[in-house]
Formats: structure tokens, C-alpha cells, sequence
């Protein structure tokens, strides 16, 4: 007589396996790609495109040299993360973006301008942060433009919330910093609040709103350009890491 077979469990509905999977603050959008873009790809990234990984990479090995290191979260077609990163050349930059044809225009605009000090991660900039950077790695860091998820019932899909803030702030060295850059005024008043809120940051700004001016580094995005001529805000937040304050001295009685 044959044992009865163990009968495999029922599928979970699809309305219970969405949600258990994790928040999002991006979407895979479908864009074209182009041949130089496919070409930057296919040439340039084995050098310059730094694949997932679970633990820190050797960064100094990567770049060939220690220097103060800089992230950018969601750099789009990287124009602007190319000119940062011809500007200070003495310091290395680690793009993060999810979206190919984004990532194989920036690094066409990596050969054509030759730099060395720049490397790319094509993932989910909150697994990057959680599992390819040491802790007090960075010396700064830059979410220019992040989707701004408009609808109220989105909000919650926004990059910029207490939960990752926390954890970005475990990866700056002390006296590091975050510079966000939004063209949209809600978000900027969030982004506010939630750095502010942040027990480890400190606001930059002497402006008692708690923006600052467009520091001279940052260049304008074409988007950006198109946007002030049509009238459009932009509002620009930076905030450093304190240090750690220091253990009260033990006292000793006999």
C-alpha cells in the first residue's frame, strides 16, 4: 500500500502576495534604448558598474586610491552626477539607478569625459545602502529630484522617510552630509520635517525656513532649467551628520 502523497499548499491569493512584498519608492518604467547607450553598456560596464553585492566592496581597490566618497540616489540620465563628478575630481562619486537607459547614458558620458571617479550600481538604492556600504563610509550624500509621488494615497512611496533616513545616516561619517533637491513644494515641506526630526542631523541652513541657495556644485538640470523659466520653485535642503557626543566619564568611588 502506497503513503499518501504530501499535496503541495495552495498558492497565496495575489492580493496577499502584494503585501508582503516590499514598498517601492521607484517604478521600472520601459524606455528605449539607444545604441550608444547599449554600447556604453556593453564596453564601459565591466569596468565602471558595480554589481550587487551582500557585503561592502573594497572601495579603495575599486577606485585605486582612498578619497572622500559621495552617493547619488537616482541620478536619471547622470548629466548633472557627470558634471559633479568632472568638477571634483578629487573626490569619488557611486551613482545609484534603477533604470537602464539611464545608466547607459551615464556611462557614455564616463568615457567621453574619462572619469575615473565615478562607479555605478544599477539596484534598489535601499539595498545598496543596507548592504554595500560600511557604516561611516560616506562623506556625502545626494537625492537630487526624487519622484515626488503627487497623489496623497502615494506619499508613502516617497524615498525620503524617517525609516531611511535612519539607516543613511549610519553610513555618513560624522560631520558628512545630505543635500535633497525637490521642484516640488510638499515634498520639500516633508523632506523638512523628516530631517529635522532626524536626532543625528543638524540643519545647514541659517535661513530660519530651513532651505538653502542652490550651492554653486550642484548644476542645473535641464528639467530644472525648463521648470524656473516656467516659474516653478525649487528647494534645496542640507543637513551634516554631529558627531557623536561624548560618554560621560565614569566615576569611580572606593
Amino acid at each position: 500500500m502506497h503513503e499518501p502523497q504530501p499535496q503541495p499548499a495552495p498558492e497565496a491569493p495575489e492580493a496577499e502576495k502584494r503585501a508582503h512584498r516590499p514598498m517601492r519608492s521607484f517604478v521600472l518604467r520601459a524606455g528605449r534604448l539607444g545604441t550608444g547607450q547599449q554600447r556604453a553598456l556593453e564596453e564601459l560596464g565591466p569596468r565602471y558598474l558595480l554589481p550587487y553585492t551582500t557585503q561592502p566592496p573594497d572601495l579603495d581597490a575599486v577606485f585605486g586610491r582612498h578619497a572622500p566618497r559621495v552617493l547619488e540616489i537616482g541620478f536619471g540620465m547622470g548629466d548633472a552626477t557627470a558634471q559633479v563628478a568632472a568638477a571634483l575630481p578629487g573626490t569619488d562619486f557611486i551613482g545609484v539607478e534603477v533604470h537602464t537607459p539611464g545608466v547607459g547614458a551615464l556611462l557614455r558620458r564616463i568615457g567621453e569625459r574619462q572619469l575615473t571617479n565615478l562607479r555605478l550600481v544599477q539596484h534598489d538604492a535601499v539595498e545598496v545602502l543596507d548592504h554595500m556600504l560600511a557604516p561611516g563610509s560616506l562623506a556625502g550624500v545626494h537625492v537630487w529630484f526624487p519622484d515626488p509621488w503627487h497623489k496623497k494615497r502615494h506619499n508613502k512611496r516617497r524615498l525620503v522617510q524617517p525609516a531611511f533616513v535612519a539607516g543613511l545616516v549610519t553610513r555618513l561619517a560624522p560631520g558628512g552630509y545630505l543635500h535633497c533637491a525637490t521642484d516640488w513644494q510638499p515634498y520639500a515641506e516633508q523632506m523638512l520635517e523628516v530631517l529635522a526630526a532626524e536626532p543625528q542631523l543638524a540643519n545647514a541652513s541659517a535661513d530660519p525656513r530651513g532651505y538653502v541657495l542652490r550651492p554653486d556644485w550642484r548644476p542645473l538640470t535641464k528639467f530644472e532649467q525648463r521648470g524656473l523659466k516656467l516659474g516653478h520653485g525649487v528647494w534645496d535642503l542640507v543637513f551634516r551628520r554631529v558627531p557623536a557626543p561624548l560618554a560621560a566619564p565614569r566615576i569611580i568611588t572606593s
